[in-house]
């Protein structure tokens, strides 16, 4: 029977609109700021654009996130939130490989934000239908990602992923916040930590995590149950705010979180707010915006029209370009929220020693080796990491990292696919060696420092596999946007990640309260769980020793 005949019988199959019982329109009274939220109903409740900060506009802009002191009074939780500005980007579909984009193209880093400004600082609640105010419901706290340039909570509707909660038993409320990203949220140099700026999408972050020790009981959530989840640079963001402060995540004597979960992502080892990387960005945006020749060129920043100022802030190099993840915009140290680099303050103890879970896709770098095809020797991969990427490093030391990937083969991305897939010479190459030193290498170090500096904090981790053999890109970053966050296909991955997930919000710990295979803590086996489309299996975390050993050793080489 063809479609449409299907649903011209449609009216016939279901009882008529008269008999079905229309929802109420959830309602909650949160107490601080004082507001009335409508949502929408349905089996997942609903509540868009609350905001948790004063509009950070006019003399607000490129200041930390102020919180509200009045009431807001009503809240029309229905709409679409508003995103912050973004980085836009456009991506030359004739410089890439056939059938590359329409997979990328799919994940939610490459959707088009439909409304931003500046007033942008709100968050969504989501909770399963039926949720009072005594419910006390785990709270999973979403962070997302997009190289700490764009991205927004319009982009993670979180309905799917409640709705699994539930029908695993383990029900949970999804809170998503959303900061300030590139110049507004990141913009580096001395005027900036002079002004006591720096970091600012971080701060709007952590704002937002008091936004919710103080409102989501109101919702049915228990504010001491709270997990902070993010993807990429929400990944990097989540370990961020363990080491912010010092690791101090206590706000009125209390955790703002108890747990973490790490999807691709995790140290970043950088450079100072006021290194000569971040004055430069500072610089370019300065005379991108036309005021090179103010007294004071950050009141004149601040005094820009919204246009001129976004224009501006996207005038230096962007993450899907060939600087790829040597980012003009990410957090850097700025001696007072974050008071040094993300690897020392590991390596110190000072980071909230939660229990965590900390993974990466198999395949992390292929999406950023898409936009290097004019490398073609082993000495073109060490000169544009020592250019683009780390200008201040022994050349030595890049080559000698580089010398640790002796043959695509065996070291090339994506792996396990021997002589296929090496779309340009040094393709596999660069692709294994940018996933490793921004994510898959570096999450080994950090299991492997906290677990030396913290042993009785448990931790796991994991690899996806589950898009093994995709053309060009095998499992690759982002593609658990797709797979975990939405769950668009209901195969073994999307079941076992989620439910381990649904596990440790509720537990700290994976294994509890499910029938799935065990996961063994890292520090007690260095064991990865790698989750396949089918089936998961487990396996040892030493691939590629030469190339972490190396990295382990040299750390102070590779700040960005």
């Amino acid at each position: 029977m063809k479609v449409s005949t299907i649903l011209a019988f449609a009216p016939l199959a279901f009882a008529a609109p008269a008999q079905v019982a229309k929802r109420a329109a959830p309602t909650v009274i949160a107490p601080s700021p004082a507001a009335t939220i409508t949502g929408k109903s349905g089996d997942v409740e609903t509540f868009n654009g609350i905001p948790f900060a004063k509009p950070p506009v006019g003399s607000l802009r490129l200041k930390p996130p102020q919180p509200i002191t009045s009431a807001i009074g009503k809240v029309d939780g229905t709409v679409i939130p508003k995103a912050c500005p973004q980085f836009f980007f456009s991506v030359d579909d004739s410089s890439l490989p056939t059938g590359v984009l329409g997979t990328i193209l799919n994940t939610p880093l490459f959707q088009t934000v439909t409304n931003a400004g500046e007033d942008c600082l709100t968050i969504n609640v989501q909770r399963p239908a039926g949720t009072t105010s005594s419910s006390k419901l785990p709270v999973l706290f979403w962070i997302f990602g997009g190289g700490f340039e764009l991205g927004s909570t319009q982009m993670y509707d979180g309905t799917s992923l409640v709705a699994e909660s539930v029908s695993q038993g383990k029900p949970i409320i999804f809170v998503a916040v959303n900061y300030r990203v590139g110049g507004f949220g990141f913009l580096p140099g001395k005027e900036i930590l002079k002004d006591g700026s720096a970091n600012l999408g971080l701060l709007d972050q952590r704002l937002g995590l008091k936004w919710v020790a103080d409102n989501i009981a109101a919702f049915g959530g228990d504010p001491t149950k709270v997990t902070i989840w993010g993807e990429s640079a929400g990944a990097i963001s989540v370990l961020d705010q363990m080491v912010l402060y010092n690791g101090d995540n206590t706000y009125n004597g209390k955790p703002l979180f108890r747990g973490a979960i790490m999807n691709s992502g995790s140290i970043v080892p950088a450079e100072p707010v006021d290194s000569a990387k971040g004055q430069a960005v500072y610089d370019e945006v300065v005379r991108e915006a036309g005021c090179s020749s103010a007294s004071d060129t950050l009141a004149c920043l601040r005094g820009l029209d919204y246009t001129t100022f976004l224009n501006a802030a996207n005038g230096v190099p962007g993450i899907l370009s060939y600087s790829t993840v040597s980012l003009s915009y990410l957090p850097r140290p700025d001696g007072t929220a974050l008071t040094a680099s993300p690897d020392q303050l590991i390596v110190s103890g000072k980071y909230a020693k939660v229990p965590y879970i900390v993974g990466d896709q198999e395949d992390e770098g292929t999406l950023f080796g898409l936009f290097t095809a004019n490398l073609t020797t082993t000495s073109d991969v060490a000169t544009y990491l020592s250019k683009v990427f780390f200008p201040t490093a022994d050349t030595s030391v890049i080559k000698g990292l580089v010398a640790t990937y002796q043959n695509t083969l065996e070291d090339g991305s994506p792996f396990r696919t021997l002589l296929l897939n090496n779309w340009y010479p040094q393709f596999k190459r660069v692709s294994a060696i940018l996933g490793d030193i921004t994510f898959t290498l570096t999450r080994r170090i950090f299991l492997a420092t906290t677990s030396a500096v913290s042993p009785t904090v448990p931790s796991w981790s994991y690899l996806a596999t589950y898009d093994y053999g995709t053309p060009i890109l095998g499992t690759f970053h982002g593609s658990d946007l797709l797979q975990v966050f939405y769950g668009i296909l209901p195969n073994n991955a999307a079941k076992t990640i989620r439910g381990y997930y649904f596990s440790f919000v509720h537990n700290l710990d994976p294994n509890v309260g499910n029938n799935f295979d065990d996961w063994p803590q890292w520090s007690a086996s260095k064991e990865l769980m790698t989750f396949g489309a089918n089936s998961n299996s487990l396996q040892d975390d030493n691939f590629r020793t030469d190339s972490y050993e190396f990295l382990k050793s040299n750390v102070a080489e590779f700040y960005i």
